[in-house]
């Protein structure tokens, strides 16, 4: 769901763009008071592999649309909501100035979309099917409930700041219509995907997930094992598993297509047209390939309805999403850090 600024007018915008940076402060208020030395790490490497595991579309059978993890109930389990949050606010940014991958007005939309509903309604509802006493059938239920539970929300999000913005021909009982479906099929992706990872990380940490749904710190204070897990992971999908995903549409371009039979909306002037040429300029790597290679016009022509060759076998994926990774660890630890030195520093009282 990651928005792009034609749907948007610059109120919608600009009042998203307040919200979310009102969360991001809040967010970072509440994790500056319970901030340890273990939280730094994992916002980092949990953050890039969700950058690069956002890279892999998957197929929705029988739609000719796909989806990708969204990654913000992931994050939230592991790190917290507001650590979560701050988390996958840090892989948009990312996305949107280095790759064009969603809108600039359109960012503090995406966030909120992608961070705020997965963080902070989405989350709660996990925990209170988990429990204190987590099983694997209660985070299996846990997690598919809430993955599908934040995916329709965010896709309603889009629905309504779309129709908010009126700015795009798009009717909304058409829009909403596509837009929920298709995004719980991506809703159930997400759920089976973000319970392959907490089961795994349940095996071999449990106390990483109990720290989080009880406050107490059971066990070894370092996670390194799973950090170095997590590191690998995320080098073998954004370097290679991403030749492989699918050439579909997301559910938002299907479900614009399908409204307006268009394969792409128009990008008005004014602002619109000054931050898509800002955006242009700071994307070193637009469409995670280089520019103008034939693996980006490839891309191109898959979004407006061409075949594309699959696997799309691509150095400049690979590269982009090894640069994408490092550039959400680095921004995401940077927060995490600057965090944990205003704590250190505050006076003790």
């Amino acid at each position: 769901m990651h928005m792009a600024d034609a749907l948007i007018s610059p109120a919608v915008g600009g009042s998203l763009w307040a919200v979310t940076a009102g969360i991001a402060v809040y967010s970072a208020k509440k994790l500056g008071k319970a901030m340890d030395d273990t939280k730094v790490p994992l916002m980092g490497v949990l953050g890039a592999f969700v950058f690069a595991a956002q890279m892999i579309n998957f197929t929705i059978p029988g739609t000719g649309s796909s989806g990708h993890l969204g990654g913000g109930l992931l994050l939230a389990v592991l790190l917290g909501p507001y650590a979560g949050f701050l988390t996958m606010a840090s892989i948009l940014i990312v996305q949107a100035l280095f790759f064009a991958d969603g809108g600039l007005l359109a960012l503090g939309c995406s966030i909120f979309n992608m961070g705020f509903f997965s963080c902070f309604v989405a989350y709660p509802l996990y925990r209170r099917i988990v429990g204190e006493n987590p099983t694997p059938g209660k985070l299996l239920a846990g997690t598919g409930l809430a993955a599908i539970a934040g995916l329709q929300l965010g896709a309603f999000g889009v629905v309504l700041e779309t129709l908010f913005s009126g700015i795009s021909e798009l009717p909304f009982y058409t829009f909403v219509l596509l837009m929920q479906p298709i995004h719980l099929g991506i809703g159930i992706g997400e759920g089976v995907i973000t319970a392959a990872v907490i089961l795994f990380i349940w095996k071999e940490r449990p106390e990483l997930l109990t720290k989080e749904l009880t406050g107490i710190e059971k066990g070894s204070r370092t996670f390194r094992n799973i950090i170095v897990k997590l590191a690998i992971a995320t080098v073998l999908i954004s370097s290679v598993v991403s030749w492989f995903a699918s050439t579909n549409p997301d559910g938002l371009e299907w479900s614009i297509a399908k409204t307006t039979k268009q394969e792409e909306l128009a990008v008005p002037e004014g602002i619109h047209s000054l931050l898509a040429d800002w955006q242009k300029k700071l994307a070193v790597l637009p469409d995670y390939n280089f520019k103008g290679s034939k693996e980006a016009a490839a891309a191109s022509d898959a979004e407006a309805g061409q075949a594309a060759e699959w696997p799309q076998v691509s150095s400049g994926t690979s590269i982009a999403g090894i640069i994408g990774s490092v550039l959400t660890l680095l921004l995401a630890g940077v927060i995490g850090k600057s965090l944990k030195i205003v704590i250190t520093k505050r006076p003790q009282k």
